[in-house]
């Protein structure tokens, strides 16, 4: 396989392992020699400031470094501190030290078995006489730290000379390095050959590991193929007890669901569609009712107009006769027209054909515009209406809409009024939404029918509706107005009748848009 997981697996490890290896040659190539060395120059630093706070302290008692080494011998078991340093530095860490008085030029310390040579060095170094090559790696007031390479051994050591702080005692340190390069070439070749090896040896046994792992999920590969062709017969055999084998079980538990389903959903598929053909044919039944009823009624209401205008003109012997007659057939083809228009102003919201076109108004003024236009139906009721808006009130909506709610419930609360014969009409803002009211004084309607009042057709009371000439749509346009503007309504009794509300969303004034602009 071009892409196989084992393939991925058996790479990734030679790469993590290959990038390892070579991380650590770098470090030892270039790291380790420094490190040692700087190891070696922190030694020689802590053994000096030791040495000297001794030979501080001796001064101060008016004595000097030599009392510490009057009987300085590597074998004694009873030694001063200055000469466990000195045998500490040479056991330990291969430290040779010399000690000598500056004056009188007398060796007081040595625990190197070349005493004289070293003697030799620190003259050089102090009188600036010369001597073996050497690379200055640390200068502090009082001593000097320094590589020195003898080219008769290919050798090097690291050195560190000077005065303590009495500035009469001379003092010289030698630590020999070992070939640190060499010991890091070894280094290298080893870890080259142990790498090698153990980079073959790891790859062949993460691909022999990979290749057990992605067995078992090659066969739950082929098993999910032949579920995609719906066949359902193919079973996980494995008894593995590893998440493997958890999927295994799954994808047969899958497959036997998935058989029994797609026979559910077959059968459930062929009733769906018969009823979604039974309901195609009702829409449309219901649609051809609207259409037919709309069109029917147009005709006989345009020549009822016609006739009982004739019949008002003089066209009937008996005028008092002929005039109650045509105002009863004028009257009813006006309620007839206004269900029409109703019916298609109601079918037109409830199947979208008449979108809503949003905008910013003032409610406000709208609310009295309706008003205004309703008047003389106001004054004909002897109603009394209460509205005194503060201030205009912005809303997002569609303004015509929202004027046929308003106007349907001024004109349900004109037609149910009773008592004090007082409609209340507020504006009330919640934040990002407006809420309007409208109370009406009057007889309350029962709390069984206030769910069905939205309902179209649907009347509380059928002899006081047909009475103004209710058609009982009003409310059911209110309804699919509000639900086009996702926004909410309602009607609930109160103290002294009913009151119906809906919100709309506020919207900022235009004027103050303009200036922010």
């Amino acid at each position: 396989m071009r892409h196989s997981i084992r393939i991925r697996f058996t790479l990734i490890f030679i790469g993590l392992t290959a990038l390892i290896l070579i991380g650590i040659w770098c470090v030892n190539n270039w790291m380790l020699e420094g490190f040692y060395i700087g190891s070696r120059v922190s030694t020689l630093e802590q053994a000096y400031e030791e040495l000297d706070a001794i030979v501080v302290e001796k001064a101060k008692q008016g004595g000097s470094i030599s009392d510490e080494f009057a009987d300085y011998s590597f074998d004694s078991s009873e030694q001063t501190e200055a000469a466990r340093l000195l045998n500490t530095l040479n056991e330990q860490y291969g430290v040779t030290t010399l000690i000598v008085d500056g004056i009188s030029d007398k060796i007081i310390a040595s625990s190197s078995w070349d005493a004289d040579f070293m003697l030799f060095k620190a003259r050089q170094y102090i009188l600036g006489a010369g001597g073996p090559e050497s690379e200055l790696i640390r200068r502090a007031d009082n001593y000097t730290i320094q590589r020195t390479f003898e080219r008769r051994n290919r050798g090097s050591s690291l050195e560190c000379w000077g005065f303590f702080s009495d500035n009469r005692t001379i003092f010289i340190m030698s630590a020999p390095l070992a070939s640190i390069r060499e010991s890091v070439d070894l280094s290298n070749r080893f870890l080259t050959y142990v790498g090698a090896a153990g980079l073959i040896c790891g790859s062949l046994v993460v691909y022999l590991a990979a290749r057990m792992l992605t067995r078992p999920i090659l066969n739950l590969a082929g098993i999910s193929e032949r579920m995609s062709r719906l066949d359902f017969d193919a079973k996980y055999e494995g008894k593995e007890n590893d998440e493997i084998g958890v999927l295994g079980n799954s994808m047969n538990t899958l497959s036997e669901k998935l058989k029994e389903t797609i026979g559910e959903l077959q059968s459930a598929n062929s009733r769906l569609q018969k009823d979604i053909e039974e309901k195609i044919q009702i829409d449309e039944m219901r649609k051809e009712f609207i259409a037919n009823v709309s069109h029917e009624l147009k005709t006989p209401i345009a020549l009822i107009q016609g006739y009982a205008e004739g019949l008002t003109e003089g066209m009937a012997e008996e005028k008092e006769s002929r005039d109650y007659y045509c105002e009863v057939i004028m009257d009813e083809a006006s309620k007839m027209n206004k269900m029409v228009r109703q019916l298609l102003t109601l079918t037109a919201l409830e199947f979208g054909s008449d979108q809503v076109t949003r905008e910013t108004f003032d409610l406000a003024e709208l609310i009295r515009g309706v008003l205004s236009a309703a008047g003389i139906l106001i004054q004909q009721k002897e109603a009394s209406v209460e509205f005194a808006p503060e201030h205009p009130v912005y809303v997002w909506a569609d303004e015509f809409k929202i004027e046929e709610v308003v106007t349907n419930y001024i004109s349900n609360a004109l037609n149910h009024l009773d008592g004090d014969r007082i409609i209340r009409i507020g504006i009330e803002e919640q934040g990002a939404l407006v809420k309007v009211t409208v109370e009406n004084t009057g007889d309350p309607i029962p709390e069984a029918d206030l769910p069905n009042i939205w309902t179209k057709f649907y009347k509380v009371d059928k002899a006081r509706t047909r009475a103004y000439g209710g058609s009982g749509i009003g409310l059911s346009i209110v309804k699919a107005i509000m639900d086009s503007h996702h926004r909410e309504y309602g009607a609930e009794n109160t103290l002294a009748g009913v009151r119906f509300w809906f919100t709309l969303d506020a919207a900022k004034d235009p004027q103050e848009k303009e200036t922010e602009g």
